[in-house]
């Protein structure tokens, strides 16, 4: 039994937001595999069914971003996940809209819910996606940045790339992490000079 889990903060008012890529990518699993996430279990909205012929949890945690950790770590302990059949996919400003980084493990970086992921479970030893909302101008607070809804541009590429993650879980699951990371973590091209 594998856990998938993508972090976002609960409520109409952030659904549209950078910072909800995690759920918007849970959400595009679920619908390939018609897997509803909608049971209410530890603090989270969970869905139980195959995913590429595996058994497999969805879990969208309803703690909020920062405090995400706890819903996963009571998770894990029901199903008796190991961290190495967990995959957790958020956002990051760190990567420009439209890039997905897939990682074996590593560090939390600046995101909050990442940080709690990382303490609930208490190892940084999970996979994980990354989906990339940075701003390509300066912004004075990417708090308020991440939790600002998208403009239609950035909901097509946020489409575009949710897609990807759902791609990327599927070959995780078929052909392991090596080869999601081979084909999905590219740079993006330089933009053409005219």
């Amino acid at each position: 039994m594998r856990l998938i889990v993508g972090l976002g903060n609960p409520g109409p008012e952030y659904q549209w937001t950078p910072h909800n890529l995690g759920f918007l990518a849970v959400d595009e699993i679920a619908n390939r595999s018609s897997i509803r996430v909608e049971r209410p279990e530890d603090q989270a909205l969970v869905g139980l069914g195959k995913v590429a012929g595996q058994d497999m949890i969805l879990a969208k945690p309803q703690t909020y971003m920062n405090l995400s950790g706890n819903s996963v770590r009571r998770l894990m302990a029901r199903y008796e996940v190991e961290p190495s059949d967990l995959l957790v996919m958020f956002d990051e400003r760190d990567l420009p809209w439209g890039m997905i980084r897939i990682g074996e493990r590593g560090s939390p970086g600046t995101h909050n819910g990442a940080k709690s992921v990382t303490a609930g479970v208490g190892t940084p030893e999970f996979a994980r996606i990354r989906l990339g909302c940075g701003p390509d101008h300066p912004v004075g607070d990417l708090a308020e940045y991440v939790l600002r809804p998208m403009k239609k541009a950035q909901l097509e590429v946020a489409a575009e790339m949710v897609g990807m993650a759902g791609d990327a879980v599927e070959l995780i699951l078929k052909e392991g992490i090596a080869a999601a990371m081979n084909k999905f973590n590219r740079r993006v091209p330089p933009p053409e000079e005219e």
